[in-house]
């Protein structure tokens, strides 16, 4: 551990020789190091447990044991979290999101090691999640605390965290480009010349990284099957229609089945329940076990039997309809196996079960044309588009689908059709929902960094941050000579009224007491309660600022009572809210 003195020392002698635009891209190599190296550990991590746990196990018999390794895994990640860790642990991109929006971009010490460990066991043990979110979620926690260790201001610990999420991205996929990307459309970092060549930099960092550990090699091994022609488009468009059905239908069972689980009280119960159907699931379809790369690229390459190997369709394999239900079975379950493995309790990421669904979404679609006679089409091609499209759905991302599935297959040739595929898949999906699975939850509170700066910076504002409270109270059975001798002692022109509890009863203005000030008959008659009123609009401490700003356009006031579950706390201005956007406005705005 650095000691603070010399630490000090160091950031003296930066500041000193150092600028901090060259400061911010030393950081960049170093954030791209840490990224790679973090992906690494998690690959290998899952690798050794997948290939220990399963080395006896023959392809050709069911196994007990897939009924069992998800739910031990799950039950070792629990425990981890509530009795080791002993704080909460959240899925990756949402808490990288959330402290970007909300926490100025503070993300704990601990998750910078957690989610390796948490999500290690539990798709190593057969959870049916990917690994990029833990990644992500890790290199942003690296990126998050080194930039507050080093005394970097707001934006650029911000944009610590998305060049750490570029990093730890790029490594885990080798996919620079389309990790760039992801940190412009889902991490929300604006791509201006303050972020490109940070992202670049750590980008190419965490890929050099990972070749150098792990080997350069495709991660979906791929042979394009002849060339896009004109007369296919009609194919893709109507494959971006159906992967955008099917992206719903995975967000919409995802946040279905996440809400169930919310409401299930003890922990072990929804671990039970979770992991249960999990294992049984698997058992019965062992090419949902873990992310399911084995199973893709076999489906990829044409060859069904590893997939149908195990399965309860493993008899079956000599009928042409087997195929097809096998399909649509791997699409309609993985979104199940997904969201199951996180109410349970496990820890993973969304990016590889997308992928996965993407792919047979891709196979059903040109095995369908082909049956029907409308072919031949190359299936293979189909898949790639496949996936691009449900990535683009599920995750919002269009541009990071395009370049990532370019990326990993070494499809270049199909940049066309995944253009196609995924543009229309993008547009389906958000005619039924407005927000991904990483935002939902975000959206709703009204925590959602997006590129719309106003909206960006009414977010990273908060309401307690701007009350004031130099207004004195006044209580309803007080008399007008106490409001008088109150006006002597005051700034302020407002004076709240609360009982003994603390609960706002009104208002009283000076302009409406006026003209019975100077009515010294009136000073022990008449009661605060008879003059007081009750503003139309107040704004509560939960409020967002959005909400905020959307009263005081819609009131006209210059000053609102901010109250919580009743009680008085305060005053907020506009002048004050517009003060304070301004100021945040030049913070994440400056280059």
């Amino acid at each position: 551990m650095v000691k603070p003195v010399l630490l000090e020392r160091i950031l003296i002698w930066r500041a000193r020789r150092i600028s901090d635009q060259q400061f911010i891209l030393i950081l960049s190599v170093v954030v791209g190091v840490l990224g790679g190296l973090s992906a690494v550990i998690i690959k290998n991590g899952v690798a050794f447990i997948h290939n220990w746990l399963t080395a006896g196990i023959s392809p050709t018999s069911h196994h007990s044991l897939y009924l069992l390794y998800p739910m031990a895994g799950i039950l070792l990640t629990v425990v981890f979290i509530r009795y080791i860790l002993r704080r909460p642990l959240s899925h990756g991109i949402p808490t990288v999101l959330h402290a970007i929006s909300k926490k100025k971009g503070i993300l704990a010490p601990f998750q910078t090691y957690a989610s390796i460990i948490a999500s290690v066991v539990t798709v190593g043990f057969g959870g049916s999640v990917g690994l990029e979110g833990p990644t992500i979620g890790t290199g942003a926690a690296i990126g998050s605390n080194l930039g507050r260790m080093l005394n970097l201001n707001y934006k650029q610990v911000t944009l610590m965290i998305g060049v750490a999420s570029t990093a730890a991205m790029a490594s885990i996929f080798q996919a620079p480009i389309a990790a760039m990307l992801f940190a412009v459309e889902v991490i929300m970092i604006d791509l201006t010349t303050f972020s490109i060549i940070p992202l670049l930099i750590a980008s190419a960092t965490a890929v050099l990284t990972s070749y150098f550990l792990l080997g350069q090699a495709v991660l979906y091994p791929f042979e394009i099957q002849g060339h896009f022609m004109i007369s296919d488009v009609p194919y893709y468009v109507v494959l971006g229609i159906l992967a955008g059905i099917v992206s719903t239908y995975f967000t919409k069972t995802y946040i279905y089945i996440e809400r169930l689980f919310q409401r299930i009280g003890p922990w072990y119960v929804r671990w039970l329940v979770g992991s249960g159907i999990l294992g049984l699931l698997i058992f019965l379809f062992p090419a949902l076990y873990g992310e399911g790369y084995e199973a893709v690229n076999a489906a990829l390459s044409g060859n069904y039997g590893p997939i149908l190997d195990n399965s309860i369709l493993g008899q079956y394999q000599s009928e042409p309809q087997t195929i097809f239900v096998l399909f649509l079975l791997m699409i309609l379950l993985k979104a199940v196996t997904t969201v199951v493995t996180f109410g349970a309790g496990g820890i993973g990421g969304i990016f590889a079960p997308a992928l996965f669904t993407g792919v047979f979404t891709g196979l059903l679609f040109a095995g369908l044309v082909n049956h029907l006679g409308l072919g031949p089409v190359p299936a293979g091609n189909y898949a790639l588009a496949g996936m691009g499209g449900v990535i683009a759905g599920v995750l919002h991302a269009p541009l990071t689908s395009i370049f990532m599935i370019a990326e990993i297959t070494g499809g270049y040739q199909l940049f066309l059709p995944l253009m196609i595929t995924s543009a229309i898949t993008y547009v389906t999906v958000r005619i039924f929902v407005s927000n991904s699975v990483y935002t939902h939850l975000l959206a709703q509170r009204g925590e959602l960094i997006t590129h719309d700066k106003d909206k960006a910076v009414l977010t990273l504002m908060k309401v307690e941050d701007l009350i004031e409270k130099n207004f004195l109270p006044l209580q309803p059975n007080e008399y007008l000579g106490d409001l008088v001798r109150l006006v002597s002692r005051s700034s302020r022109n407002l004076f709240p009224v609360v009982d003994d509890g603390g609960f706002f009863k009104g208002l009283i203005t000076l302009d409406d007491v006026r003209k019975i000030m100077f009515k010294p008959e009136l000073y022990g008659t008449t009661y605060v309660s008879d003059l007081m009123v009750i503003p139309p609009v107040t704004v509560d401490l939960d409020d967002t600022m959005e909400e905020v700003t959307e009263k005081f356009q819609r009131s006209g006031q210059f000053v609102l009572v901010v109250l919580h579950e009743g009680k008085y706390v305060g005053f907020v201005s506009k002048a004050n809210v517009f003060s304070e956007y301004r100021k945040m406005m030049r913070t994440i705005s400056d280059e």
